[in-house]
């Protein structure tokens, strides 16, 4: 995740107000609620995005054998971001344990599933916790703190901002495929 100029200034103001607890104007109140926003929206678009990837992994896995080379790149990206292998993941593995790149993720996959389980047999959870909205903030607006809160409007399904995913053949258009070299008729 980047941030421009701008969006470390406010950052690096709200740390300092959280360090040093002091009353905010309004613009400071205004720059950090953009910057919760941003946030959330990268983390929504990350989420979005996560989801198409683990789609393509699972549509690679469904095309075994004939697409080994794409699932085993996807599935390594996979595990890269912290990606928890399914049982689905180590059965096809082991039918591509026949190749040095489905043997070495065969291993990888089997050792994080194992970390896994015993983590939820001792207790912890396995999965990282979603990160929270930042609700409010110390010193924030005190001009308004006498109105009684809004009503909450029901949610739409999706909000306006958001993109709905794609589809992959909207990302990926399909190939055309070669069309034969036309024989050539010899006189004899």
């Amino acid at each position: 995740m980047a941030f421009s100029a701008d969006e470390l200034r406010v950052l690096r103001r709200a740390l300092a107000i959280a360090l040093h607890p002091a009353s905010l104007s309004d613009e400071d109140v205004q720059d950090c609620l953009r910057l919760a926003g941003s946030l959330d929206e990268a983390v929504r678009e990350a989420g979005r995005l996560r989801a198409f990837l683990l789609a393509d992994l699972a549509r690679y896995r469904d095309a075994l054998p004939a697409a080994a080379g794409g699932y085993l790149g996807l599935l390594q990206d996979a595990l890269a971001t912290g990606y928890q292998p399914v049982p689905d993941d180590l059965v096809a593995l082991r039918g591509l344990r026949g190749t040095p790149a489905g043997a070495a993720l065969l291993d990888r996959c089997r050792a994080i599933a194992e970390q896994s389980v015993r983590a939820r047999l001792a207790g912890r959870s396995a999965a990282p916790l979603p990160r929270t909205r930042l609700l409010a903030i110390a010193g924030g607006r005190t001009a308004g703190a006498d109105q009684p809160p809004k009503p909450k409007q029901p949610a739409p399904d999706r909000e306006p901002s958001e993109r709905p995913m794609p589809k992959p053949s909207e990302v990926f258009p399909p190939r055309k495929r070669p069309v034969p070299p036309r024989e050539q008729m010899v006189a004899g």
